[in-house]
């Protein structure tokens, strides 16, 4: 079917009170996205990144009267601006999006949308779509991720994928070798996602999705953590302890700048080698004491 589209620029902070109200109004359908020029970095596990320019994209019904939608919204929260009234043609809304997401690749490893294979018969293919939770192999802190895991030895080793988003790294760890993987994340979004991707990929039997509170007592081979630097920094006593003695730890989601902090809050108990970076981006390997 065809749908009328009204979208719109506002500030961050109202972002959460204007999609109720779009809601209320019969909107099918509310997205964010960049409204300015400001560069996003990897959220938070459990955030909703959002940007302090945001523009506001709302589906309605065909018949849909969106001025006067937009009037209302206008009379009601006054900050908002750049109105833009479309009607979209119908079309496979299930499948648009895959102009924008094409296979990647990581050594070995390949992430593909459903229903699209590696041009490499003989390479590991990771089935991922776009959805609710973080983490698709796009942004260079992922992609440093999932390069390492490609090249690292797996086999039989057990993973904690800590912050884990769509359960990306986990389930690659899992395809790739590994025995048997925790994944754990505070946004229940998050967990239900990577639970989704594991079944889909073949591998829930292997992977434990679990709040980090109810992690399980264990130590593992290798602790991977894509989140962010503040964060790593406070982690560090727990990251360290459920990672064994001789066991690998890779942390990333910082920016090169903040690769000797991190780098620092851990060197006590990890021999780190020379840090990977990609597009302003770092990654750090260390082996434990």
């Amino acid at each position: 079917m065809a749908w009328r589209q009204l979208s719109f620029t506002l500030p961050q902070a109202l972002a959460d009170e204007v999609s109720d109200r779009l809601d209320l109004l019969g909107a099918q359908a509310v997205t964010f996205s960049e409204g300015g020029d400001e560069e996003l970095f990897e959220p938070l596990p459990g955030e909703t990144p959002l940007w302090q320019q945001t523009r506001a994209t709302a589906l309605f019904d065909p018949d849909t009267d969106t001025h006067a939608i937009a009037d209302q919204l206008q009379a009601e929260f006054p900050q908002l601006q750049d109105w833009l009234h479309e009607t979209l043609a119908d079309q496979p809304w299930e499948r648009a999006w895959l102009e924008h997401f094409q296979p990647l690749n990581f050594g070995r490893l390949w992430v593909c949308p459903s229903g699209q294979t590696p041009p490499d018969p003989d390479a590991v293919c990771l089935t991922l779509d776009p959805g609710l939770a973080f983490g698709t192999g796009t942004h260079p802190t992922t992609a440093l991720c999932l390069e390492w895991l490609a090249e690292a030895p797996l086999a039989g080793k057990t993973v904690i994928d800590y912050g884990c988003g769509s359960g990306i790294l986990a389930i690659a760890a899992l395809l790739l070798g590994a025995e048997r993987a925790v994944a754990c994340d505070i946004d229940p979004q998050a967990l239900s996602a990577t639970y989704d991707n594991a079944l889909k990929n073949r591998v829930a039997d292997r992977l434990h999705c679990c709040d980090p509170e109810r992690m399980p007592g264990e130590a593992a081979d290798i602790v991977i953590a894509n989140i962010l630097a503040g964060p790593l920094v406070e982690l560090a006593p727990r990251l360290t302890a459920l990672t064994r003695s001789g066991g690998r730890l890779v942390l990333s989601g910082l920016l090169e700048s903040q690769l000797p902090a991190v780098r620092q809050a851990y060197r006590e108990h990890f021999d780190f080698d020379v840090p990977a970076v990609l597009e302003g981006w770092g990654r750090l390997h260390g082996l434990k004491y």
